[in-house]
Formats: structure tokens, C-alpha cells, sequence
């Protein structure tokens, strides 16, 4: 069986890598540490990659721009694939205003290039695209919500499960980086649905994991605990702290691709987070991490949100688990954030 990974040195990507390389699987990674162009040398993922090099049988890494429609092309009709794993994105809600451009290049043509690729030279492929719950813009805080001691909820509850694939993805702010990836998200959509290609759209809540190259504008979880290890001071934006998001081991993003891989549902689109079990406010992990770890979080609040922030988020996981009840969240929130003060803790040794 060969694997085409895109991002292949990030986060989701290489916990593919992993996974399919585990499985005897050959390998083949997409990435040319675009994250570095977007977040500076901090966000750059080529340790990872040299890790993953170093650790696996089956896999080898190809420095190819998904923008690149010729390489790509000649990568599907030399080397086509049976899986293709799609993670590669430029992923900050807040950096795609200053790069619209590349933002909507990579987010959007890339993902084209992909599904024309797949189409064209490995038609029987299954397409596994990692969207993200940004397509629904800021719709979902028009749910009524209550201001907690530490968290915004849900009001009411018929949203007490979070949100479902029925909440809208249009009059609604998205940011760049929301309208780029809703735009690959319906893409996918439609080669599943006009073409019959096996694709699957999976909107990711907090996707997170030791692994991550968190860093201010992205990977909140992951760069939340580089602080806390680290001392270095951090900025709330906005909402008291209060904002809750749902946070999904990396692991479990994937183990829900191979569910699908093995009975695909063509265009379909799946929420996928940490659910209810797995949410927290900024504010409770901060909590966490002190109860953890021991470390306190030299925090301040600052009062403007960022456009388009979700004030509570939770992924609503009920179709996912009805159509694949093989899987479920595995790792608890308690456990992630274990993994990752003990891999900060690592790095800073």
C-alpha cells in the first residue's frame, strides 16, 4: 500500500507518517517547511521531519510546494497512491491577513492540485482532507451562551453535545484563513460528490499533540505549555480567558482517517475534536498545566478577541461515532497535557 502524506513533517501528518509506516506501509511525505515562511524559524517543523526520517522503515520525504501542480501531477502518475492523507495548510486564522495570497495558494489552489492529481492518476485513492471547524466563521457563538467562573457554555441543553455539520459555513466572518480552507473544504466536497471520488472533509477542532510547533498565532495548546516551561510571559486575547475550545490528541485524528479509509463515505463531511470530555477554557488550562506540571503561566488578559474567534467551541462527534463506531477519543486532556510538558521539558533539557 503507498501513502502520499501532505505536511508530512507537522503535526497531523507525521502522526500519519507513523502510523502507515507502523503498518508496512510505503510512505511518501509532502512538506518543504513552509510553516518556517509563515511563522519565522520557531515555527519550522524540520526537526520533526529529521526525527521521523530517523525513526521510520518505509517513509521518505519529498520537498514539494503543493502549489507546484506540474510536481505534484508527476508525483501521482510515477508514484500513484492508494491513501492520500491531506494536512498541508497555511493554518493561522490571524496570519493569513497579512499573506492573503499565499494563504489562499496554498489552502485552496493546493488542495485543488491534490484532488486533480488523485483524480486523474489514482482515481480509486481515498482522499482524507483535514479541514477545520474555521468554515463556519463566528456562527456558532450565535448559540446562547453563560458566563461560567472559568468558562463560557452553552446555554442551553439541546448544544450541550457542541457543534454539529448542520451549522452553516456562509454569512458568517471567517477570516482569510476561513474562507481559503472553506473553499478546499467544498472542493473536496464536490470531487466526492460530482466525481465519486472517495473523499472525506474532517473540521478539525484544537487539533494538538507533543509534536506540535506551536507558536503564538497557531497551536494554542502547544505553545501555552512552551510558555509555561519556559517562563516566557503570554497574552489571553480577549473574552476573559473564558473562551473554551475542544482539544484532540493527534493520535485519534488519525486513527479516524484509517476508520474511514477502510469504509469510505464519499464526500462527506465529519466535526472532529476532543468533544465535551476533552474541552477546556484558556483559563482551565492554565489550571491544568499548574496541577500538572507545577508550572504557573505568567499571563495577562487582553481585551480585544481576535475577529472571528469561537467563544465556545465544542465538536459535536455524534456522526462520526454513529458512522464508525470503531472509533472514539482515546487520549483525555489530562494525558495530553502530560505528553506535552514532558516533551517541553525535553527540548529545554
Amino acid at each position: 500500500m503507498r501513502v502520499i502524506v501532505t505536511g508530512s513533517s507537522g503535526l497531523i501528518g507525521s502522526a500519519a507518517v507513523r502510523h502507515w509506516d507502523a503498518n508496512g506501509s510505503e510512505v511518501i511525505g509532502i512538506d518543504n517547511d513552509m510553516r518556517a515562511t509563515f511563522f519565522g524559524p520557531e515555527g519550522s517543523t524540520r526537526w520533526n521531519q529529521s526525527r521521523l526520517e530517523s525513526e521510520t522503515t518505509h517513509f521518505r520525504t519529498a520537498a514539494i510546494d503543493i502549489r507546484d501542480r506540474d510536481a505534484i501531477m508527476d508525483l501521482f502518475q510515477n508514484e500513484p497512491p492508494d491513501l492520500v492523507i491531506h494536512c498541508a495548510a497555511q493554518p493561522s486564522h490571524d496570519r493569513a491577513a497579512a499573506i492573503p495570497f499565499l494563504d489562499f495558494e496554498v489552502n485552496a489552489t493546493g488542495t485543488l492540485n491534490l484532488l486533480e492529481a488523485t483524480r486523474q492518476h489514482a482515481p480509486d485513492a481515498v482522499f482524507c482532507h483535514m479541514s477545520t471547524n474555521k468554515v463556519y466563521g463566528d456562527a456558532p457563538n450565535e448559540l446562547p451562551l453563560e458566563e461560567r467562573d472559568t468558562r463560557w457554555e452553552y446555554a442551553r441543553e439541546e448544544d450541550f453535545d457542541g457543534i454539529d455539520e448542520n451549522c452553516r459555513i456562509d454569512q458568517t466572518m471567517h477570516s482569510l484563513f476561513g474562507a481559503s480552507k472553506t473553499a478546499a473544504d467544498v472542493l473536496a466536497q464536490e470531487y466526492g460528490k460530482y466525481f465519486g471520488l472517495k473523499t472525506g472533509i474532517f473540521r478539525g477542532g484544537c487539533l494538538t499533540g507533543s509534536s506540535h510547533s506551536g507558536v503564538e498565532l497557531h497551536g494554542f495548546l502547544s505553545y501555552l505549555v512552551h510558555v509555561a516551561v519556559t517562563g516566557k510571559p503570554y497574552t489571553i486575547f480577549g473574552y476573559k480567558g473564558k473562551q473554551v475550545r475542544d482539544q484532540i490528541e493527534c493520535s485519534d485524528v488519525v486513527k479516524a482517517f484509517e476508520a474511514f479509509a477502510n469504509n469510505p463515505r464519499p464526500g462527506e463531511v465529519y466535526n472532529i475534536g476532543g468533544g465535551r470530555n476533552n474541552s477546556a477554557s484558556v483559563l482551565e488550562c492554565i489550571d491544568l498545566i499548574k496541577q500538572i506540571g507545577g508550572y504557573r503561566v505568567n499571563f495577562t488578559l487582553g481585551e480585544d478577541n481576535r475577529k472571528g474567534d469561537h467563544i465556545c467551541y465544542i465538536s459535536d462527534l455524534s456522526k462520526l461515532r454513529r458512522d464508525y463506531p470503531e472509533w472514539d477519543i482515546r487520549v483525555s486532556l489530562e494525558e495530553i497535557l502530560s505528553q506535552m510538558i514532558a516533551g517541553e521539558e525535553s527540548k529545554q533539557a
